[in-house]
């Protein structure tokens, strides 16, 4: 069983997973975060921008095309998805850094989908 249920980091062997931080980068500049220990705290900042790390930004519910930016349907909506928060729901997600550009496109194309009711 996992040491912390809200964070899965077990493989096969139920263990924590030794590598999982390796794939991990910051959400905002795309430095690598693998040197930080698992589970990522509130308080964690990524050593080269200085961005929060407990963000749902970083997040592997985060998603821009579904409700409240969010596919974990009974979190409690965070309203600033690039400042640290408190949700027991967390799960960092590799590859996580998305240039500032394809962001806007991915939003904008969110926003016509939303307003067509085109579901992607």
């Amino acid at each position: 069983m996992p040491l912390f249920a809200h964070v899965d980091l077990t493989g096969a062997t139920g263990q924590l997973g030794v590598g999982m931080s390796q794939g991990l980068v910051c959400w905002n500049c795309g430095a690598s975060i693998a040197d930080l220990s698992l589970p990522l705290s509130r308080f964690d900042e990524c050593r080269g921008c200085r961005a929060p790390l407990h963000a749902c930004r970083l997040c592997e519910f985060y998603q821009t095309t579904v409700a409240k930016q969010c596919r974990e349907p009974i979190a409690e909506e965070v309203k600033d998805k690039e400042r640290a928060n408190f949700c027991d729901y967390f799960k960092p997600r590799l590859g996580a850094h998305t240039p500032r550009n394809q962001q806007e496109l991915d939003d904008a194309r969110a926003a016509l989908d939303a307003f067509f009711g085109l579901q992607r």
